[in-house]
């Protein structure tokens, strides 16, 4: 039997599902819900998660473009090249630049997709194949909750030849693996600034109801803020914990992510570091710098803000204090040897 170094991801519970290994695996071995698991290579019925090693042909796409087994730079702001504000007039998390930049691109012709996802009332995550400038709208937001974007790349390779990527650190790190390794159809991947996500029925049932003690569909949006997590109502009303209180509810690979500002990314783009209402923005490639020029005018820019690049490092800085060394422990259990911080 093959042994696919994902196999060895998911047993120590530090795949990040992002979905990568999903649309890229040539014998569609893979498939992936919410989370991975390793299941009987005897009962190919169980098979609706996780992996399949005895319909494995033996390539290891998979270990190549896992962001788990490729690990992290120490240094992620040695590719920013420039570092702004930017809002919209889209109603988003704060400026809604992200899908300004990416219904801009879809107009224009410059992208043929994007992969990305959408919320319900209830916090449910849906994965979602936007082709329509206007529908990509639906996507605004931060969610919180966690799905497996990359998985959802398998049929656009098939059918687009300029495909845009919107997703989290882990899932900018797979497209960067993807694009680099197995298919070039990847143009732009715009990565979001992200401390930790949560499984929806944790967020759900644990964060929201038991410690915040509010109904899901009253929520309209969500925040880390100021050492708390913070929740925004209906009613106009806000409601925060400390982070302590919910941190630890996180998923497990989050707990072991050592990327914050999505270090793979064309662009990057979060609310940390910029004024209320307002998105930061982190350029990073020449591929970067074109797609953004192309959006500009669809947005306003702030060339300084405040509290700025500072406060992005400072978290930064502590998403790494608190997860490398989880990450470098589980990596000593691994039989291969290619993880790690460089």
């Amino acid at each position: 039997m093959v042994h696919p170094k994902i196999l060895e991801v998911i047993d120590y519970d530090v795949c990040t599902a992002c979905g990568a290994c999903v649309s890229a695996c040539p014998a569609g071995a893979i498939v992936m819900n919410k989370r991975a698991e390793v299941r009987d290579p005897d009962n190919l019925e169980l098979y609706t998660k996780g992996a399949a090693p005895n319909v494995c042909e033996g390539c290891y796409t998979c270990g190549r473009i896992c962001p788990v087994v490729d690990g992290y730079v120490e240094d992620e702001f040695a590719n920013v090249r420039s570092f702004f504000g930017a809002k919209s007039d889209i109603e988003g998390q704060d400026g809604g630049a992200t899908t300004a930049i990416a219904s801009k691109l879809l107009e224009l012709g410059e992208v043929d997709c994007f992969v990305g996802i959408t919320r319900n009332d209830n916090w449910e995550t849906q994965l979602e194949v936007f082709t329509d400038p206007e529908e990509i709208k639906r996507a605004k937001g931060t969610k919180y909750t966690y799905d497996s974007v990359l998985s959802a790349l398998r049929d656009p390779f098939e059918q687009y030849d300029k495909i845009g990527v919107i997703g989290v650190p882990c899932q900018a790190h797979g497209a960067r693996l993807i694009s680099e390794n197995v298919n070039d159809k990847i143009v732009v991947i715009i990565g979001l600034l992200c401390m930790e996500s949560f499984y929806h029925d944790v967020m759900s049932e644990k964060v929201i109801k038991e410690i915040m003690e509010l109904n899901p569909e009253d929520v309209v949006k969500f925040d880390f803020a100021k050492g708390k997590f913070w929740a925004y109502t209906k009613d106009g009303e806000s409601h925060s914990v400390k982070i302590p209180e919910v941190g630890p509810h996180a998923r497990n690979p989050c707990h072991h992510c050592c990327d914050y500002t999505s270090v793979s990314a064309d662009i990057s783009i979060g609310s940390v570091g910029a004024p209320d209402g307002w998105n930061s923005v982190l350029i990073r490639t020449d591929e970067g710098e074109k797609y953004f020029k192309m959006a500009e005018d669809e947005l306003e820019i702030m060339e300084d803000p405040k509290p700025g690049m500072d406060l992005v490092k400072k978290l930064a800085t502590m998403k790494h204090s608190n997860n490398s060394q989880h990450y470098l422990e589980v990596c000593e259990k691994f039989s291969f040897d290619e993880c790690g911080i460089r």
